[in-house]
């Protein structure tokens, strides 16, 4: 069928002549959508990742050290034997030291958002080990706090060049990027691409060819308190655009949100077994490759995060404007925007704001600070 042929089709089957504005979609990314797709401007090489087959990552716990292969831990447990190991609490990261053939990488943030500052000693401790990755850059509490995915990129980008103009560019490869994954499918998938796209850019600035190592969980900001089914739903999708995009290694947050129980865990990794041994989406390089609608918003939110980094790095670098508020108020900006969407619909959370259990019981200037970055939960408005 001709282009033509199909727009008369949508023409006829909508009774209108206006076809894009009714199919057009707004967005708060600034990523323009179109209603339909037949080509791709400049089709993308393979983007590929670290791990052949994406991590699943379960929190600790004795009764499923048979069957997981990758944990998360936030306090010591011995003979982890053949084991993947993604430490999660500063004391025990400074107290461990792997043996050569273990498989341990950091989760501990080395930038003190509050201070602007990066944690020199701590640099130096886990560089000292051997890791197979020893420093995290984590942007998941940016993506929790409101932040665009472009700022999100963008931010990732110029945290990972404060680190090369001090540790230099062989850090690059010891880097992990810990990324939360939100609920808008298709761009979370481009987010974890273009990162990519960005990522080996900025390494070839140094004479590099590094792709960065993503450590994806789910988002907290899409999770209602009373929506304990919705949330579990909402993981699910989640996990998946992570799988497909590209992630080496993937983590369910539990859907519970305010506690946690046995049951809850063991049901947050299933998630990403179903996933991975039912769907088969944890094995492939880049699976949406070819899809013109997603090659296309991964181009621009590419070139929207570059620039972004370019414009923090001429302003004086990440921690600079930090000091200065002036990324906390990006992030405020667009966070506050949200949460209006969320408000008038535009954003729909299910059981939440569309077909509703909730009134609102908090305002905008309660749950937000525009000089501090926090993790907000869009919901946290009606609870």
């Amino acid at each position: 069928m001709s282009n033509t042929a199909w727009e008369n089709l949508v023409k006829k089957q909508l009774k209108t002549e206006d076809i894009y504005s009714v199919l057009s979609k707004g967005n708060l990314e600034g990523i323009t959508v179109k209603p339909y797709y037949d080509s791709v401007q400049k089709p993308l090489v393979n983007l590929p990742k670290i791990e052949e087959s994406t991590h699943l990552v379960a929190r600790y716990h004795e009764s499923l050290e048979q069957d997981v292969f990758a944990f998360i831990l936030d306090q010591n447990v011995e003979n982890l034997e053949e084991k993947t190991i993604f430490v999660n609490n500063l004391d025990l990261a400074g107290h461990i030291s792997p043996k050569e053939e273990d498989q341990y990488f950091s989760l501990i943030d080395v930038f003190d958002e509050k201070e602007a500052t990066i944690n020199d000693q701590l640099v130096k401790e886990l560089l000292s080990k051997e890791f197979k990755r020893n420093i995290c850059v984590d942007i998941s509490l940016h993506q929790n706090a409101g932040a665009a995915i472009y700022q999100q990129l963008g931010i990732a980008l110029a945290k990972t060049k404060e680190l090369v103009e001090v540790y230099g560019a062989e850090v690059l490869n010891k880097l992990i990027f810990r990324i939360a994954i939100g609920g808008n499918y298709f761009f979370e998938m481009a987010k974890l691409r273009a990162f990519k796209m960005v990522f080996n850019q900025l390494s070839k600035e140094y004479g590099l060819d590094e792709i960065p190592y993503i450590f994806a969980e789910t988002s907290l900001r899409n999770k209602a308190i009373s929506d304990n089914e919705n949330n579990l739903i909402r993981s699910t999708l989640e996990l998946a655009s992570a799988m497909i995009g590209g992630a080496d290694a993937v983590f369910s947050n539990n859907y519970l949100v305010d506690r946690s129980t046995e049951n809850s865990e063991e049901i947050s990794f299933k998630q990403q077994i179903v996933l991975a041994y039912e769907s088969i989406i944890n094995v492939f390089e880049d699976a949406s490759n070819g899809s013109y609608y997603v090659e296309d918003i991964t181009q621009q939110i590419a070139e929207k995060s570059w620039a972004l980094f370019v414009e923090i790095e001429e302003a004086g670098g990440y921690l600079e404007l930090l000091k200065q508020g002036i990324v906390q108020k990006k992030i405020y900006d667009h966070a506050v925007e949200e949460q209006r969407w969320v408000e008038e619909g535009k954003i729909k959370l299910i059981g939440v704001n569309l077909y509703p259990k909730l009134e609102v019981k908090k305002t905008v200037k309660e749950l937000y600070n525009e000089t501090n970055i926090k993790a907000v939960r869009w919901a946290e408005i009606f609870e």
